[in-house]
């Protein structure tokens, strides 16, 4: 049961307005909700966390130092779901190794759809199938970058339920961006709250008094 911790990360560099360094741990079978204000550097920091970014200080799966391992490696074990999935085949099968009948029909698809051509694709079938092709690479840590913004209503609970439950199968670390304050109650235990310079860890249930008595609470990130 792994746990993702992140000690003194900064990506100051490549992102002068998230100058702060982040300490955080998200521990086994959990999730940590990502909100701020669009811009702010919620996707740059997942993609730092990835390996995508260079960066300053330590990710770790466990014990395993993100810097120790190459990224590739790095990657199949904390895997990012980016905002805007990428496809390189005309089909869709031609990205899968297999056909995960539990996996594919959860999300609404059957068989068939593994000769779809991808430039057909909807954004939010693109959505829901690249989740898919993350999860049957069997990670031990999810970074999920606003996985359901493509999807109605529908769609969006049954992706939710697809991630709890593999969650809950392997006890994994989630770090989970979204601008939905309802949804992040639903699928998070605690949130980390960007703002310029500095960033707010707290419980998922403190969010609405921190939005409504609070709005500019924040505390300064460690230097």
């Amino acid at each position: 049961m792994p746990k993702l911790s992140v000690k003194k990360l900064n990506i100051a560099a490549i992102l002068p307005d998230l100058s702060q360094s982040f300490d955080f741990t998200v521990l086994p079978g959990c999730c940590m909700g990502i909100t701020g204000p669009s811009g702010i550097g919620k996707s740059v920091l997942l993609k730092a966390l990835a390996d995508m970014l260079p960066h300053e200080g330590e990710v770790f799966l466990d014990d395993i130092a993100c810097q120790t391992i190459p990224a590739p490696q790095w990657r199949s074990r904390v895997s990012l779901l980016p905002a805007e999935s990428q496809w390189w085949c005309e089909t869709v099968g031609e990205h899968f190794s297999h056909f995960d009948q539990l996996l594919f029909e959860s999300l609404g698809f059957n068989e068939e759809v593994l000769d779809w051509q991808v430039i057909h694709l909807s954004s939010g079938e693109k959505q829901r199938l690249a989740c898919i092709r993350v999860l049957m690479n069997e990670p031990e840590a999810l970074l999920l970058d606003e996985p359901t913004a493509n999807l109605d209503k529908t769609n969006r609970i049954k992706l939710e339920s697809v991630i709890y439950a593999y969650q809950q199968k392997h006890q994994i670390p989630i770090l989970w961006i979204s601008h939905d304050q309802e949804q992040l109650n639903r699928v998070s235990q605690s949130l980390l709250i960007l703002n310029k310079h500095s960033y707010e860890v707290c419980d998922t249930l403190a969010l609405q008094d921190l939005v409504v008595q609070e709005p500019s609470l924040k505390i300064q990130g460690s230097s």
